[in-house]
């Protein structure tokens, strides 16, 4: 069954420090006078015991749209598409799978290893006051004893900040989809975010779109031989039936686009077909039953005929101006 009380905690940094048993890296957080914490992981309880990590520190994704204009606290959200929920696999254009790394919880040194790159951003985040931390994951709390690490009252806070689908058969229980968590940083200053994303190894990206189990078989996700390189987002007058997306044949084969997919932030999917040359680019006009691009902003993910997403990318809605065609 998915998480319990799935949401997103903002507020202000106040501290930050590795503790526990088994090593979390614990930020106390205020939300409009109200203290939490959250409970980060930084190693796994199986075997291999260390992280898959990405670090963005100029993050950009149309769900950052509307994120500052929420209440600091905690606001819970629906695990369905198209709205805040975050899904390490079915929204695009959070990060490629291949540039997670490996990175253990402490060791000896500088700059090596998780708890140096929170330290670094959970201090620059106290450094400026107007900055705001954003936590997606699962809420605990008020509880009537105190905060072990913090020590306010009542203790409250949010965990699970990390993908929370695809779990060995040990944690099955807490699969889902649209429920992954996450650590965002916003500076508004600079207009500038950070995103922290965080993976166990024994999680598999191939999931159930219902579930968020893992499927049956090894976790290979099919390597993409079709791109989206460009979309008209916008189009001057009529919109619907006017957009379109631009794909590229970068290998040296004809693909034959039967049982191809393109599909929006919404899961709404347009059928591709047709062949492109190897080498060769096609320009898809959208039939406006199926996948949209909105003006707002949004995702465009290829699902090959494997039933894979695979190739995802995001525009914001400052590129979706009219009558130009955004290049990815």
């Amino acid at each position: 069954m998915p998480i319990a009380r799935y949401g997103v905690l903002k507020g202000r940094a106040l501290a930050g420090k590795l503790a526990g048993a088994k090593p979390h890296y614990q930020v106390h957080l205020d939300a409009a006078g109200a203290s939490h914490r959250i409970a980060i992981n930084v190693m796994s309880a199986e075997s291999p015991s260390e992280l898959l990590y990405v670090v963005n520190d100029d993050f950009r994704h149309p769900l950052l749209a509307n994120l500052t204009s929420l209440a600091e606290g905690f606001t819970p959200i629906d695990s369905r598409p198209g709205g805040f929920a975050l899904d390490f696999v079915r929204v695009g254009g959070l990060f490629e799978r291949t540039d997670l790394r490996v990175l253990p919880a402490d060791r000896p040194g500088e700059n090596n290893d998780l708890k140096d790159l929170f330290d670094l951003r959970i201090r620059q985040a106290i450094d400026r006051p107007e900055a705001r931390v954003y936590a997606f994951g699962a809420k605990w709390g008020p509880e009537d004893a105190a905060d072990k690490y913090f020590g306010f009252r009542p203790g409250n806070g949010i965990h699970d900040i990390h993908m929370n689908q695809g779990n060995s058969a040990a944690f099955s229980n807490d699969d889902g989809v649209y429920q992954d968590g996450a650590l965002l940083i916003h500076y508004p200053a600079q207009d500038r975010w950070t995103a922290v994303f965080l993976v166990f190894q024994s999680q598999s990206f191939v999931t159930d779109d219902t579930t968020g189990h893992k499927k049956s078989g090894p976790d290979v996700v099919t390597p993409a031989t079709l791109r989206i390189i460009a979309a008209l987002v916008n189009p001057a007058g009529e919109e619907v039936g006017h957009e379109t997306v631009t794909l590229l044949n970068p290998t040296p084969a004809p693909i034959d686009l039967a049982g191809w997919k393109l599909v929006d932030r919404l899961d709404k999917r347009d059928a591709l077909s047709g062949v492109i040359a190897a080498g060769e680019t096609l320009r898809y006009k959208l039939t406006g039953q199926g996948a949209q691009l909105s003006n707002k902003g949004g995702t465009i993910a290829l699902i090959n005929p494997s039933g894979q997403r695979v190739g995802g990318v995001s525009f914001t809605s400052e590129q979706a101006k009219e009558g130009w065609t955004v290049v990815f």
